[in-house]
């Protein structure tokens, strides 16, 4: 089975077990991401669940999920040349974050503080050569260059904090506005080779290994969400959160 089919499954299990934690808390998130030097990217509809996990009391608790996003352009950092525009995508990446929260509740508003981390798995991941090419001529100072470089792809990690704001429109119906502060990077060696050169010394090729290299997942996180509750509302009591 390849890695993003064993993602996939993973995916699948975790959104079937969340949905049997308690089916009378339901909803719908949609989350946005925009990464620092990178494109506006959006989830893919209905792999998108948040919110779900534990309350030890009133105050304090724990919360998962899962977002499949359609990355549109990723930053590639620590190499010696660098650019405001991506270097990696469109590719299909999964988030699962793990945070502690402290909420505060009332009849018909919840304010919750995040804090924790992440992971990150990127697949059908492309470069994008173009970004690429103009960042190298730039830093070689050419007229002309052109790369063909690969990569190794790896698991990511990180750390957010967030808050949240839900507010109750009925007992049975809220809606969530939250955002996240995402610092993750993922191992992302690249190696190869690139060609190019000016009208007067003519081209170049060499060969490269940025070992260093890696993914940036660092930027803001956007989510807008539709709560349906079982009738208990902002002040719920309930150990289980409810999610979206």
């Amino acid at each position: 089975m390849t890695t993003m089919k064993k993602l996939l499954t993973v995916l699948l299990l975790l959104i079937g077990s969340f949905y049997s934690l308690k089916a009378q808390n339901v909803g719908l998130s949609f989350s946005y991401f925009v990464p620092r030097n990178g494109y506006f990217s959006t989830p893919i509809s209905p792999f998108s669940l948040r919110g779900v996990g534990y309350n030890f009391n009133d105050y304090f608790g724990v919360q998962t999920g899962a977002t499949l996003y359609r990355m549109s352009g990723l930053s590639i950092i620590d190499l010696p040349f660098e650019s405001k525009d991506p270097f990696l995508g469109p590719n299909f990446t999964l988030f699962v974050p793990a945070e502690f929260v402290f909420q505060l509740k009332g009849q018909k508003v919840q304010f919750d503080i995040k804090a924790g981390g992440f992971f990150f798995y990127g697949f059908a991941q492309q470069l994008n050569s173009g970004n690429i090419d103009r960042a190298i001529r730039q830093y070689e100072q050419w007229d002309v260059a052109n790369s063909d470089l690969t990569f190794k792809n790896n698991l990511g990690f990180g750390k957010q904090i967030g808050a949240e704001l839900t507010l109750y429109v009925t007992n049975q119906f809220g809606v969530s506005f939250e955002t996240n502060y995402l610092m993750g990077t993922a191992k992302f060696p690249l190696s190869g080779t690139y060609t190019g050169g000016t009208i007067a010394s003519g081209l170049q090729n060499v060969a490269v290994d940025y070992k260093d290299a890696k993914v940036d997942f660092t930027g803001f996180e956007f989510s807008v969400g539709v709560i349906f509750t079982g009738g208990s509302g902002g002040g719920s009591k309930s150990k289980s959160r409810r999610r979206r």
